[in-house]
C-alpha cells in the first residue's frame, strides 16, 4: 500500500465542495494560494445546486449556482477531487496538518469522458435516482444530474452487472473497470470544514406514515419536482401519478422536538415551506396548499414580507402540532392535529403530505481528527468557541469551520460564514510565515 501512495501540497484543505466550501475556496484561490476542495459526491455544489429556487426573492437556484461551480472548476489555483474522502488528519509540528485522503474510483477515466451519455442509454441495469431522491430510476452507468460538475459519466459498481454494454458503445473508450482507489498523503497548512448539513430522517416519526404511505414525502422530494431539472413536466402524487389538488406541509418534522433529539430550530424550514407554497400556486393554481405550523419564524431580510405575500395568494396557514396521519383506501391522508387558536382536536383530509424536515449535524465532522480534537457542541455540530469576535475559528488552531458545519443556516449566512472562513485562513497563513 505505501508504494502507491501519492504525495501533494496545498495552503488550504476545504472539506465539503457546496456553496460554502466553494465559495471558501475561489476566495482563497483568488488571493493566491493554492486550494484542495474535496467532495464525497461525484459533483461540486451540494444541496443547492438541486433546488428549484431560493428565498424570498424566488431567483433560480441552478442559474446563480452553475456560473459559481464553472468559475470554481476552473480556477487554476483549485484543485478538485470529487468521489473523495478524507480518513483523518494529524497536526504535525510546526503549523502543518497531514490529510490522508482515499479517492474512490469513478470506473471512467475522466479527462476522455465526452458526456455523450451513451453508456447510460446501452446500460440494462436500472436503480433509485438519489439525485432525484429516488422519485424515478437511473442506469449503472450514469450522469449524476444534468448540470453535475464535472459532468462526467460514472459506473455504480455495487449494482453493476460488468455485462460490458458501456464499453462497446463509448466512443472515447474511457470506461474503465481496473480502476482502484487511490490514496493520498496531502501536506496543508490550514483547513476549512464546510461538509454541511443532514437532513432529518422522517422514518423516525412513524406516526406521520414516510415510507409507508406513498403520497407522504419529504421537502426535498417535492424540491426536485419542482426544481428546472426535475423528473416530471409537473407535480405528480407517488403513489398513483395524480396531479395532487390539496397539499399540506406539516413544518418542525425533525425540528424543535425534543423527542427526537433535535430541540433546536432549524432556520430554513418555515422559509423553505413557504417557498415551495407559492411556487405550488404557480404551477397549480387551482389547488389549495395548507401550512401546517408552530411557530413562522421569518426573521431574516424580506422573510416576513414573503410570508404575508404567500397569505395573500391564498396558502393558508393553520397553528397546530400534527398529532398523526393516517391513509384511505384512495390514497388521501387524514392528518389529525390541534388546532391551538381554537383550543380544539380537528381532523383534515389532503391528498399528499409534505414533511417540512429539519436540518443536523453532519457526523462526518467527528471522524476526521482523532482523539476528540475537533470539539463538537451539544448538537454535534462543530463547536465555534467565540461566535461573535471569530466566528470561523474551532478549537484546533489553523481549522476553521464554515456553513452549516458549525449550525443551522441558510444560503446567504452560509457565504457569508465562508467568507469568514476563508478570511480568517487567510490571516493565519500571512502569520505563520
Amino acid at each position: 500500500m505505501a508504494e502507491n501512495i501519492k504525495n501533494a501540497s496545498f495552503d488550504t484543505l476545504v472539506i465539503g465542495a457546496g456553496i460554502a466550501g466553494g465559495e471558501a475556496a475561489l476566495n482563497l484561490a483568488n488571493n493566491g494560494y493554492k486550494v484542495l476542495l474535496l467532495e464525497k459526491d461525484l459533483s461540486v455544489g451540494g444541496k443547492m445546486i438541486l433546488l428549484s429556487k431560493v428565498f424570498p426573492t424566488l431567483d433560480c437556484a441552478a442559474c446563480i449556482t452553475t456560473p459559481k461551480v464553472s468559475e470554481i472548476s476552473r480556477h487554476p489555483g483549485i484543485t478538485i477531487f470529487t468521489g473523495s474522502e478524507v480518513e483523518k488528519i494529524e497536526k504535525k509540528p510546526g503549523n502543518e496538518f497531514e490529510a490522508f485522503v482515499k479517492k474512490n474510483p469513478r470506473y471512467v477515466i475522466e479527462a476522455d469522458c465526452t458526456a455523450c451519455q451513451l453508456c447510460e442509454q446501452a446500460c440494462p441495469v436500472v436503480v433509485k435516482d438519489e439525485y432525484q431522491y429516488n422519485l424515478v430510476g437511473r442506469k449503472a452507468a450514469f450522469i449524476p444530474f444534468t448540470i453535475a460538475s464535472p459532468r462526467v459519466a460514472a459506473i455504480d459498481i455495487e449494482n453493476c452487472t460488468l455485462c460490458g454494454a458501456c464499453e462497446k458503445v463509448c466512443p472515447t473508450k474511457c470506461i474503465d473497470f481496473t480502476q482502484e482507489a487511490e490514496y493520498y498523503n496531502i501536506s496543508v497548512k490550514t483547513v476549512i470544514i464546510a461538509t454541511g448539513f443532514k437532513l432529518f430522517d422522517p422514518l423516525k416519526i412513524p406516526r406521520y406514515g414516510y415510507g409507508t404511505y406513498k403520497n407522504v414525502i419529504t421537502s426535498m422530494e417535492m424540491e426536485r419536482q419542482l426544481a428546472p431539472t426535475r423528473p416530471f413536466n409537473t407535480i405528480l402524487r407517488p403513489g398513483d401519478g395524480k396531479v395532487p389538488d390539496k397539499l399540506a406541509y406539516v413544518l418542525c418534522t425533525g425540528s424543535r422536538d425534543i423527542t427526537i433529539g433535535n430541540p433546536i430550530c432549524s432556520q430554513i424550514c418555515c422559509m423553505y415551506s413557504i417557498k415551495q407554497a407559492q411556487l405550488l400556486m404557480g404551477a397549480l393554481p387551482m389547488a389549495d396548499v395548507t401550512i401546517y405550523y408552530i411557530n413562522i419564524r421569518s426573521f431574516g431580510k424580506g422573510f416576513e414580507e414573503f410570508y404575508e405575500q404567500a397569505k395573500g395568494m391564498g396558502v393558508n396557514f393553520v397553528k397546530g402540532k400534527i398529532g398523526k396521519i393516517t391513509e384511505k383506501e384512495n390514497g388521501n391522508l387524514i392528518l389529525r392535529y390541534e388546532d391551538i387558536n381554537e383550543n380544539k382536536v380537528k381532523e383534515a383530509e389532503h391528498d399528499m403530505v409534505v414533511l417540512s424536515v429539519g436540518t443536523l449535524s453532519n457526523p462526518d465532522n467527528a471522524s476526521f481528527f482523532e482523539g476528540g480534537s475537533l470539539a463538537l457542541d451539544q448538537f454535534k455540530f462543530v463547536n465555534q468557541p467565540d461566535p461573535l469576535a471569530s466566528p470561523a475559528e474551532t478549537s484546533i488552531k489553523g481549522v476553521f469551520v464554515a456553513g452549516t458545519a458549525s449550525g443551522p443556516m441558510d444560503i446567504p449566512d452560509s457565504i457569508l460564514s465562508a467568507g469568514a472562513a476563508s478570511s480568517a485562513a487567510m490571516s493565519y497563513l500571512i502569520s505563520s510565515k
